[in-house]
């Protein structure tokens, strides 16, 4: 499998260090319910799994809750909750709506509050190594003892150093240095430390998780495009320096979410939850949305893009559940499943493999109106499908998603009699009336009602 790495911008050949899939994605900080674009990194890293354990390999999939935070602090005090009570509610609240988009939970959920001691470790280890200094409680990562900084980003550490902003009340050796241990202020959470009570920076954190929850190499870190610079290229000093190695084979960033063209932001208040498009399309409909893009191509979220990706998976979950006959021959799946991966094993290639699935659904309806069986390429369809997180699930009658779907076998329906195929017809009619759904025929055609 071939996988684009931010580091190097080029794809190259993937092959797991050690017997198992070593996956870190960086999670989100549970200051506020989480949205659509949390929800888009998820699927992404969704489907790169899914599609790993498919081909053979294990996955130990790691995805950090940032549960320290400026932001998690003030919005707690705002609410008159604690910090922990703030971010509790928050996280059950974004496991239980990935569960709804049928996200895999990961392998474990690490919290930096779980995690302090070895973030201690961490510190006090680059300070041993000369990659940090305390000064006044805090203590800074020496970003010039790391000589390869910017190497993620493509950024030149002069030209950062013109651009840096000067805060009187840090007192680091060079404008460019970093906290990875803040000294405690009145009112926050502090834990006590070799340099004082005080509490983690941002960056540590997840170079503390990652080594502690993996190891001190792994296989593939992923995030969003958004955390390239600074945090993931804070991460690759503070590791490499610890630890002398490298951190990441691969590294890999998917583009963001953009409403009506514009970044989601709370700013501009276009922020929609996750909960949103699964209750008025289907998580199904939203995954469509994400995949049809490249991971690396921005999305656009407008409800007449979510219309077209629930009409998308419609046509799938449709092809996936009609009935037909067997008296005239099977349809031959033909090269989907090559096709199928291929293009995923060209950097996750979602859209032409989600080109592949529609291409089967196509061929499957077209067989079930010649009279064809149509079971192997079914299967096929819901396993690939599944590959990618699709559930297909076939909707109840009367339920919001089911319109779409009892429209579907009306339509194949009027063309298998148009084809004289009157049997199959009538066995479609027969199965919709066995769900409960009555079939109306008159001469402006054929209209049904649920009973």
């Amino acid at each position: 499998m071939l996988i684009h790495d931010t580091l190097t911008d080029t794809k190259s050949e993937f092959t797991p260090l050690g017997d198992e899939v070593r996956l870190y994605v960086c999670g989100v900080t549970p200051y506020s319910q989480s949205h659509v674009g949390h929800a888009l990194k998820a699927i992404v890293f969704d489907a790169l799994r899914r599609y790993l354990e498919w081909r053979g390999y294990r996955v130990r999939h790691i995805e950090n809750f940032t549960d320290i935070d400026d932001k998690l602090i003030a919005r707690s005090q705002d609410l008159g909750l604690t910090m922990a009570e703030l971010a509790d509610r928050n996280i059950e609240d974004y496991l239980a709506q990935l569960k709804r988009m049928n996200v895999l939970p990961a392998t474990e959920y690490p919290r930096v509050t779980e995690t302090i001691p070895q973030i201690i470790e961490m510190v006090q280890g680059l300070i041993d190594k000369g990659h940090a200094y305390a000064s006044g409680g805090d203590v800074y990562y020496r970003v010039r003892s790391f000589p390869d900084y910017g190497k993620l980003s493509k950024r030149d550490i002069d030209e950062l150093k013109s651009g840096a902003r000067i805060d009187p009340t840090e007192l680091k050796d060079d404008p460019l240095d970093f906290a990875v241990w803040k000294g405690a202020k009145p009112g926050e959470p502090a834990w006590e430390s070799p340099w004082g009570a005080g509490r983690p920076g941002w960056h540590i954190e997840c170079s503390a998780m990652s080594l502690h929850s993996l190891a001190d190499q792994i296989d593939i870190h992923g995030g969003g495009a958004d955390l390239i610079f600074p945090h993931h290229e804070n991460e690759i000093a503070q590791t490499e320096g610890f630890t002398g190695k490298k951190l990441a084979q691969f590294w890999m960033h998917c583009a963001l979410l953009q409403m009506g063209g514009e970044k989601m932001s709370k700013s501009v208040g276009n922020i929609v939850s996750i909960g949103e498009p699964i209750d008025r399309f289907g998580a199904d409909a939203f995954r469509m949305l994400v995949l049809s893009s490249h991971y690396r191509s921005p999305v656009t979220y407008t409800d007449e893009a979510m219309e077209g990706s629930k009409a998308g998976a419609e046509r799938l979950r449709g092809a996936a559940f009609l009935e037909a006959g067997s008296s005239n021959g099977e349809v031959d799946p033909g090269e989907t499943k090559a096709r199928f991966i291929t293009a995923m094993e060209d950097d996750l290639n979602t859209p032409r493999a989600i080109a592949a699935l529609f291409d089967l659904a196509r061929a499957i309806n077209r067989g079930a109106a010649e009279g064809k069986s149509v079971s192997e390429a079914q299967g096929l369809l819901r396993e690939l499908a599944g590959v990618l997180g699709f559930t297909l699930a076939a909707p109840t009658p009367g339920s919001a998603d089911a319109a779409p779907f009892i429209d579907l076998l009306v339509e194949l329906r009027t063309e298998l009699r148009a084809a004289k195929q009157f049997a199959l017809a009538d066995m479609v009619r027969d199965r919709l009336a066995g769900e409960g759904v009555e079939l109306q025929d008159g001469p402006e055609g054929t209209k049904w009602v649920v009973g």
